[in-house]
């Protein structure tokens, strides 16, 4: 039971699943800190706004200026923080998309070589034989 065990998980798609799973989770990293540490802040600056403070209170008691204060005093709908995560995910699936489509490409097979054209049936060279003689008469 042990052996087929191994056999069905070392298949390719179950390993190249597992390669996946933590190259997926190493570039989620990597993306949120590009678009937390670049790209908000230069979104910030051109609408001079800053994303990550961007809530509505959901109560009265909520009375600070800044996400992480509001959250200790009350319920928020913090509206930053869901643009943040949305801009997070289309530049994870643009990045996905070129990385696919380039895999796509590297598997495609070569074009081949045209074949060489089959040799002349015993017909056509009999034929050809006999149209040669004519000529030279």
């Amino acid at each position: 039971m042990l052996k087929e065990f191994r056999e069905f998980a070392m298949r390719g798609s179950v390993v190249d699943l597992a390669i996946g799973v933590i190259i997926g989770a190493a570039f989620g990293k990597i993306v949120d800190a590009l678009v937390n540490d670049i790209i908000m802040p230069i979104i910030g600056i051109a609408g001079r706004a800053d994303f990550t403070n961007y809530f509505i209170p959901l109560s009265s008691k909520v009375t600070a200026t800044n996400l992480a204060d509001a959250r200790k005093q009350g319920g928020v709908l913090a509206y930053g923080d869901f643009l943040t995560i949305v801009i997070n995910f289309l530049i994870v699936a643009v990045a996905l998309f070129f990385v696919i489509k380039a895999i796509n490409t590297l598997k495609r097979p070569a074009p081949a070589a045209p074949a060489a054209p089959p040799p002349p049936s015993d017909e056509v060279v009999l034929l050809t034989q006999i149209r040669d003689a004519l000529a030279r008469r």
